[in-house]
């Protein structure tokens, strides 16, 4: 009886122990090992499972970490006190022909402005012609060199480009080129003064025009501006005069009180409330993933009694009054931001906590009673902020929580390596076992083959023996 060799197989570029083919003992060896090994690494693949399940954990609570560390900063700017500045809202009744503004404070109140004329600057217009050889025309006392052959906006483009220039070129026509003074105002009859000996430049002295200051009056006195924004108009106000207002109809420019500004505050709730909602959501959606069967990623935060907790008094916090607050302008609810109206207890998003913001009613409270928005959202902020912070700030419970979580994929991470070496020692330990145990069985049925040839060798002696012995009787 003839035996084939046992075999090796090469994994990982190393030799593995003997895989045993189990021709000797009729035995699938192999698939032995394999049951064998299962069963041995099944605690590696619960550990495993653990440490991806706490992996992915942790990948939601940094998300959700950073999450609620925007939503404290939005509160947080809630509380600033620079967010309740006072500004004077300055309006006008044509912006067409003025527009006002307001810089360090104005005197309140409305103002009857008519413009009787418009700034301009001086004029001087010129027929233009290419010089055949380099010129320099001096302008205002600045010299400008003009190369030969150069075009009427090779002109205009050296003098526009010109830092030190006291003129603007403008080329209206192929050969006609305007200079206007940069500044506006009464320049008298001396104005824009040019030598060009060469004839570069001809003047087209008709057409010369000397600046003028601006003309108004407010409130019935008489006023002048060399420029058409006018600051000595109105104490603290910037006048921008765009038109001639018509005869008999003054434009009225009014300055108000000085006060918050309601889009500031309303802009800052709403950015607050935007964030606010979507870290909830994030939240919710986490607590209510259910667990998954043979996947450890999946419901890693369901139920989980921290994060309920906190949102529960995320929620708690827009109802509750401040200390020492008078009734009505006490909570956010009171300034209209809330989970909505009564009538929608019932919709998904009030359920959720998802809030809401009544602009209207904001707007009025920051106009009406605006130390009292300040004082609700300064104290709401400071207890808002310390809340979400003792969990989401550095240092907080979901710090602690990763920390811990981190620590404990170390040590699986430990276990797991250790736990794999002796099941690769487990595996060459059974595998040379069976190794071992098929080359016995083969010796074994070699000599077994060897008897049963030998003994088959003696029978047929005899046999001949016995044969030649009848024959000689």
């Amino acid at each position: 009886m003839s035996t084939q060799p046992i075999s090796t197989t090469t994994t990982n570029n190393s030799t593995s122990p003997f895989q045993i083919t189990g021709l000797a003992s009729g035995l699938n060896t192999n698939a032995i090992i394999a049951a064998e090994m299962a069963v041995a690494k099944e605690p590696v693949t619960d550990l495993t499972n653990q440490e991806d399940g706490l992996q992915a954990l942790d990948t939601q609570l940094t998300s959700i970490q950073g999450s609620l560390q925007t939503v404290a900063n939005d509160s947080q700017a809630l509380g600033f006190p620079s967010l309740f500045n006072t500004s004077q809202a300055v309006t006008s009744s044509n912006p067409s022909l003025i527009t006002a503004s307001t810089g360090n404070g104005a005197g309140v109140g409305g103002y009857e402005v008519e413009v009787t004329q418009l700034a301009n600057s001086s004029q001087r217009t010129f027929t233009f012609t290419s010089p055949t050889t380099a010129d320099t025309i001096t302008i205002d006392g600045q010299q400008e060199t003009i190369p030969a052959g150069a075009t009427i906006q090779d002109f205009v483009n050296t003098i526009n480009s010109d830092p030190n220039a006291d003129v603007y070129a403008a080329s209206t026509n192929s050969n006609t080129v305007v200079l206007s003074s940069r500044a506006t105002g009464d320049t008298g009859s001396n104005f824009i003064q040019v030598s060009d000996p060469s004839g570069t430049l001809v003047e087209q002295a008709s057409l010369a025009k000397e600046g003028q200051d601006a003309e108004f009056k407010v409130d019935g006195v008489s006023g002048t501006s060399t420029s058409n924004t006018v600051t000595n108009a109105i104490a603290g106000v910037s006048l921008q005069l765009g038109g001639v207002t018509p005869t008999g109809a003054p434009v009225t420019v009014t300055v108000g009180a000085p006060a918050p500004s309601s889009t500031a505050v309303v802009a800052a709730v709403n950015q607050f409330v935007s964030d606010y909602n979507a870290a909830i959501s994030q939240i919710e959606t986490q607590l209510s993933q259910t667990p998954v069967s043979g996947d450890p990623t999946q419901g890693t935060l369901f139920g989980d009694f921290e994060l309920q907790n906190l949102l529960g008094e995320m929620r708690t916090s827009m109802y509750t009054s401040g200390a020492g607050l008078p009734a009505g302008m006490a909570a956010l609810s009171d300034l209209g931001i809330s989970t909505g109206a009564a009538t929608d207890a019932t919709s998904q998003s009030s359920q959720n906590g998802q809030l809401t913001v009544n602009q209207a009613t904001l707007e009025q409270a920051v106009e009406t009673n605006p130390s009292g928005v300040e004082q609700v959202l300064q104290q709401w902020s400071q207890t808002f902020t310390t809340m979400v912070n003792n969990d989401a700030a550095p240092g907080g419970t979901i710090d602690n929580r990763l920390a811990g979580n981190n620590s404990e994929i170390s040590q699986m991470n430990v276990q797991i390596s250790a736990m794999n070496t002796m099941l690769a020692d487990k595996q060459a330990a059974l595998t040379m076992e069976y190794a071992e145990l098929e080359s016995a069985l083969s010796k074994i049925q070699n000599q077994g083959s060897s008897f049963d040839s030998a003994m088959g060798l003696t029978s047929s002696s005899s046999s001949s023996s016995s044969s030649s012995s009848s024959s000689s009787g």
